[in-house]
């Protein structure tokens, strides 16, 4: 019998991560998914261990290449039987909390029109993440991404990250795509993750494509991961980090995509690129001091 489950995660040498998401999710779900790790090219052995130790569960499906994080997602979707109505797509640093992907399910039997949903999320000193947030705006995006890091509690920055929010479950604009219940019928309608996307704003994108579908992104704080964010970006800053600002400009210029609106699109484009320069710099900075302070 098929399950109504799949879960499908990228790899990309995720290290001892990878098992730790793959023993705890046996406590996550009484349903015994198929799981597709979407490999984009690892070199750490960690995919093929898993496959190993997990043969009748676990696929590693290569990708052939870095791809990036939805195209990855998008081509492991494609391998899942078309009878399964729901996929997981979640990070490989995650952890499940007991009960975890039941509890988004019994959620998506309360919300039939929701496409995705997504669980509360901690970081692993315990404090929580705001992954439900609005779908930013162009001036709101701009005045979060110029201004969150030297004034976090500036009112944009607020507003769009929902910290002041109730806990409670509810329709909102996006959720982070570390971890996703994904309707099967609604990933389908529009699409998947657009690909063009490399890394980052991939989620934004899919939660907002969604709700102009009629979909909703229903956030269920009852339902707990803990996730190690940040681990790839960690790795290579200077590659992640202006993709993140990449994707940021692409998700607010396909969405003003007006011949007068280029001159907004440039500024953006201007803006957003000095600010990557800055925030690469401090990172790599703040890596040399790291490896001077442990020789």
């Amino acid at each position: 019998m098929t399950s109504r489950l799949a879960v499908v995660t990228v790899t990309y040498s995720p290290g001892p991560h990878l098992d730790a998401f793959l023993s705890t999710l046996a406590v996550a779900t009484r349903e015994r998914p198929e799981v597709i790790l979407a490999d984009n090219g690892s070199t750490d052995g960690a995919p093929e261990a898993a496959a190993e130790k997990y043969p009748t569960t676990v696929r590693l499906l290569r990708t052939g290449a870095n791809i990036g994080y939805g195209a990855a997602v998008n081509r492991a979707v494609a391998e899942v039987d078309p009878a399964v109505e729901f996929i997981v797509v979640a990070n490989p640093d995650i952890r499940w909390s007991m009960g975890a992907i039941d509890v988004l399910l019994a959620a998506a039997g309360r919300w039939p029109r929701a496409g995705s949903l997504g669980p509360l999320i901690r970081n692993t000193d315990g404090s929580v993440y705001p992954s439900a947030r609005q779908v930013p705006t162009l001036f709101a995006g701009g005045a979060h991404a110029v201004l969150g890091s030297v004034w976090p509690g500036n009112p944009w920055t607020r507003k769009y990250r929902q910290e002041n929010e109730r806990i409670t479950e509810r329709a909102v604009g996006w959720l982070s795509g570390s971890c996703l219940l994904l309707r099967r019928a609604a990933f389908d309608s529009v699409g998947g993750f657009d690909s063009r996307y490399f890394m980052y704003m991939e989620d934004v994108d899919l939660g907002d494509r969604l709700g102009k579908e009629g979909w909703l992104n229903v956030y269920v704080p009852g339902a707990e991961i803990t996730h190690a964010k940040g681990h790839a970006a960690g790795r290579h800053p200077e590659i992640m980090l202006p993709a993140h600002h990449e994707s940021a400009y692409r998700f607010q210029a396909d969405r003003h995509p007006h011949w007068w609106q280029a001159p907004l699109r440039a500024a953006l484009r201007g803006g957003l690129r000095a600010r990557s320069k800055v925030v690469v710099a401090a990172a790599l900075r703040s890596e040399r001091d790291s490896r001077k302070e442990v020789s």
